[in-house]
């Protein structure tokens, strides 16, 4: 429906879009910086029936990083994603205890390493492209899915 619709672009995409557009004014004044949105792999991926507001937002996350980076380049300010598969969560931990024989069936459908991600892994990925060791990746979507998007045809 399109209130849904247009509270997951709201949340998902909008909500990107207004970081940014702060971000960017902040790291022009401070002479360059490095921007990581998370996204998900349904940005790269979708793959579940009725996914379709979800996945476009992310999708629209994609390539607004992906022209912020190409925009701000020369003026020393990176913008990379991270889409995360599978990680625990609140929401998938939930999902887990709720129905473990199915989880199981869903985590090994969907990862190749057979697991749900930490989120500490989530975060070494983004602490990683925030520092000079990735100075020369931008524009980047990094899966950090277990193999998720390699496994998926």
């Amino acid at each position: 429906e399109e209130d849904q619709w247009d509270e997951v672009m709201n949340t998902n995409l909008r909500a990107v879009w207004l970081c940014m557009k702060f971000e960017i004014a902040a790291m022009l004044r401070g002479g360059a910086g490095s921007i990581v949105n998370i996204s998900s792999i349904y940005g790269t991926k979708p793959h579940d029936l009725g996914a379709a507001p979800y996945a476009a937002s992310k999708h629209g996350v994609n390539g607004l990083s992906k022209s912020a980076a190409v925009d701000y380049a020369t003026q020393g300010i990176r913008v990379n994603v991270v889409a995360p598969g599978y990680t625990h969560s609140d929401i998938i931990d939930s999902y887990i205890e709720q129905a473990p024989e199915l989880s199981a069936l869903v985590v090994a459908r969907h990862s190749a390493m057979n697991r749900v991600g930490d989120a500490s892994e989530t975060a070494e990925a983004i602490a990683w492209l925030c520092s000079d060791a990735a100075s020369f990746v931008n524009g980047a979507v990094l899966d950090v899915d277990g193999g998720s998007t390699t496994k998926l045809v």
